[in-house]
């Protein structure tokens, strides 16, 4: 069992910067790939970004160049870079983690972007 639990979300003007976190427990998450996704209002759940045991990083094209992906597994912590914010990024943001056949995601988090 995995919990993971993200941080950091909140309100930020277009063109401002929010870092979040994914803290987890239970177990530790440094031997798997980390995903980010984002889920906007009507839309489905994207993938964002991703990050391997290895620390290779993928992004989706909306936001590669603007959002960087890392770890530290001293912490147990995934975190998500967000800069140059639009308000098309405006979700709740969720981690993943996924160990054999089963998911864990986290309670999600909430971006904001005003124009």
């Amino acid at each position: 069992q995995v919990q993971l639990v993200e941080s950091g979300g909140g309100l930020v003007q277009a063109g401002g910067s929010l870092s979040l976190s994914c803290a987890a427990s239970g177990r530790t998450f440094s031997s798997y790939t980390v995903s980010w996704f984002r889920q906007a209002p009507g839309k489905e759940r994207e993938w964002v970004a991703g990050i391997t045991r290895g620390g290779s990083t993928n992004y989706a094209n909306s936001v590669k160049g603007r959002f960087t992906i890392s770890r530290d597994n001293a912490k147990n912590t995934v975190y998500l870079q967000m800069n140059s914010l639009k308000p098309e990024d405006t979700a709740v943001y969720y981690c993943l983690v996924q160990i054999g056949v089963d998911d864990y995601w986290g309670q999600g988090t909430q971006v904001t972007v005003s124009s």
